[in-house]
């Protein structure tokens, strides 16, 4: 027996729940299909421009989000290669947060039906029918649906069958984690940073007691075995903080097991989002799925944002009629219907592909920059190209994806 949605999104991360969150609020139903039996947190953190927070004020979730983490004021980059101060950049007039994932995929998850999010489902192959695609789970499952969204993240299946490669691997690898401090850390609310020597790294407050942290390097070979042993990578990160203030340190150290992970650092080849198909027919890709990059920008988990709301408004311009009224109450002419699905979802395509390319060269090149381990480089690169980069990471974050409105 076959099960037939109108919208069927693949993956229950930042993208995928916010696309649904953003159909539900303009009356469409979705289900999501998330492999894991739970939501998935890795990552602990990620940093929120002012261009995430409207895409959460789209949504209708930016308020309460907002009361749970603070205000990020400014910036304070130091460099381990020059013996020179830090040089502080205040974010005055931009909105700046470190966002627990948890709480937000928590928070936007709370705000759907409670039948949307189907886990333990892992969509193993797609077919075409007719003018619906079929979707066969692992659990045997089959599912037919109008509309199809891949957010299942840089191995999507849906990505892969648009005719996406996988993702490139850059070179780097990144250890990020989050430590809790209770009674309070006293840390402050300035996002630290730290450069030179080939490494990135990093921390920045949520609230008085969680700190996220992060950091990138050029891994070896013999670096493979870290991955998977969190006592490792541990001592791994300690042993690469020598020239870096005990701050970072306290951090790492007061850092539970259960709270460190490591991955490499991928991403789409811009020159593939320029000529690949972000949609075709009835079938799109939004966040990692289509747009994977490197975090030199603190822009992946902002742009997922972004595509939610772009997308759920190109889609629902697709499926209501006007005065909202899905379908108006006829019988549907499934070709008309098709037409305008397609259509939704290359306006939806047009309308991320510049800055998806944007962000993905943007983000390697500043990772280029930062991590390069050359002395003439990191020469350049404390003495003046660090007094352009801030700038320019605000500009990125002052694009506005717009409302819910069509």
């Amino acid at each position: 027996m076959e099960i037939v949605e109108d919208v069927v999104i693949v993956g229950a991360g930042i993208a995928g729940l916010t696309t649904s969150l953003g159909l539900h609020r303009l009356g469409i139903r979705s289900l999501v299909l998330e492999s894991s039996d739970e939501l998935r947190i890795t990552g602990f953190a990620f940093t929120t421009w002012s261009n995430a927070w409207k895409a959460l004020d789209a949504v209708g979730i930016g308020e309460s989000l907002r009361h749970q983490h603070y205000l990020t004021p400014s910036i304070l980059v130091a460099s381990t290669f020059l013996d020179q101060p830090a040089s502080e950049r205040s974010y005055k007039g931009h909105e700046i947060r470190c966002l627990q994932r948890r709480l937000l995929l928590e928070t936007l998850a709370k705000e759907l039906p409670s039948d949307t999010i189907r886990f333990s489902s892992k969509v193993v192959s797609i077919e075409e029918s007719g003018f619906f695609k079929r979707l066969h789970l692992s659990d045997g499952t089959i599912l037919k649906t109008k509309v199809l969204i891949g957010c299942d993240g840089v191995n999507s299946v849906v990505a892969k069958w648009l005719g996406f490669d996988k993702p490139v691997f850059t070179g780097r690898s990144a250890i990020r984690g989050s430590a809790n401090f209770k009674g309070g850390h006293g840390f402050g609310l300035k996002f630290r940073q730290f450069l030179g020597k080939g490494l990135r790294s990093g921390f920045l407050p949520c609230n008085d007691e969680n700190v996220y942290w992060f950091l990138t390097w050029i891994p070896s070979t013999k670096d493979e075995e870290l991955e998977d042993d969190p006592v490792k990578l541990k001592q791994f990160v300690m042993s690469k903080l020598e020239d870096i203030p005990n701050e970072m340190k306290s951090v790492v150290g007061k850092t539970e097991l259960d709270a460190i992970a490591s991955s490499p650092l991928r991403y789409r080849r811009p020159w593939e989002l320029l000529w690949g198909n972000i949609s075709k027919g009835n079938v799109c890709v939004a966040g990692d799925a289509l747009h994977p990059m490197t975090p030199d920008l603190g822009q992946g988990g902002c742009a997922a944002l972004e595509d939610g709301v772009v997308l759920a408004r190109c889609i629902a311009e697709a499926l209501l009629k006007p005065g909202g009224e899905e379908n108006n109450g006829k019988i549907v002419d499934e070709e008309e219907e098709y037409k305008r699905i397609e259509m939704g979802l290359k306006n939806y395509a047009q309308e991320r592909r510049w800055r998806s390319i944007d962000l993905v060269s943007t983000a390697y090149m500043v990772g280029y920059i930062q991590q390069n381990s050359g002395k003439i480089m990191n020469f350049l690169r404390d003495k003046f190209l660090s007094r352009f980069l801030p700038g320019m990471l605000l500009r990125k974050a002052s694009f506005d994806c717009g409302t819910l409105k069509y």
